[in-house]
């Protein structure tokens, strides 16, 4: 993705190379900031109400005082950006260290170019040891940018030949994606870790939800074995950027590209129309 344009809160929009955090703001020094990664089509960004309710709640879980006008930063950046499709990226840090003044951020860039080809042949997923998100020190659910261990995963998924990862619990039981949330369909059921589980509550998620009765879908959300998912008929991920991702493989178990994906995708893209 291309960095298009920057809106920073206070001073509005500004050339995408200019500096904009100082080096002792928290979210440098201790990964502390919330943030939220969204779509755009024809210049609306798509839902961004749910995804700044999200944004508060991480930023109340961090501790980082809230700031007020994340709608017109974001409309600033898009502004600027000049494109009707992109990728919006909001972002809360706690500012200098001591400080109590926040620093709020709107980044737009450009699509991920592979996204529809990537789409038309599905993606390899590995399974790779998750953490427990249950106790509330481990900021389950939490969208922060403490994200190390999820580019690492990523990192590790690609060395084995996949293209992303799918984290499990060591008893067994499916969580989510680094960056997404999974599902799979056993005839015309559709499954999906619970958020019970201190999984994020995915946008995008919430969205599949909606649409899934309109597809002749019934949806069960729970704890899960993986083993169960690999019995499934079909998987995909879903995610704001990538929206509903085909899986034509979970570790050395392969599945056809299926029905529930391609008719969800179409729902959503009508929810974002």
């Amino acid at each position: 993705m291309t960095l298009l344009a920057v809106a920073v809160g206070g001073r509005g929009s500004v050339a995408p190379a200019e500096p904009v955090l100082l080096a002792d703001d928290e979210a440098l020094l201790r990964g502390r900031a919330a943030f939220e990664t969204l779509r755009v089509y024809g210049g609306r960004p798509f839902r961004l109400e749910d995804h700044l309710e999200r944004m508060r709640g991480s930023a109340d879980r961090l501790g980082i005082s809230w700031c007020n006008g994340f709608e017109d930063l974001a409309a600033q950046a898009l502004v600027a950006a000049g494109r009707p499709d992109a990728v919006l990226r909001l972002y809360l840090t706690p500012g200098r260290e001591g400080s109590g003044e926040p620093v709020s951020l709107a980044l737009v860039s450009s699509l991920p170019t592979d996204l529809e080809e990537r789409r038309a042949r599905g993606i390899a997923l590995i399974s790779l040891l998750g953490v427990r998100g249950d106790a509330p020190w481990l900021l389950g659910g939490v969208k922060s940018t403490s994200y190390a261990v999820n580019m690492a995963a990523e990192a590790e998924a690609r060395a084995r030949g996949a293209d992303d990862a799918l984290f499990v619990r060591d008893d067994g039981v499916v969580l989510e994606g680094p960056v997404t949330n999974v599902w799979w369909r056993t005839d015309s059921t559709l499954f999906t870790p619970s958020l019970e589980l201190g999984i994020l509550a995915g946008v995008t998620r919430a969205a599949v939800l909606d649409a899934a009765p309109a597809t002749g879908l019934e949806v069960r959300e729970g704890a899960y074995a993986l083993a169960e998912l690999l019995e499934a008929d079909e998987v995909f991920t879903t995610s704001s950027v990538r929206e509903v991702m085909p899986v034509v493989r979970v570790d050395d178990r392969r599945f056809e590209r299926g029905s529930a994906a391609q008719a969800l995708q179409g729902e959503l893209r009508k929810m974002a129309s």
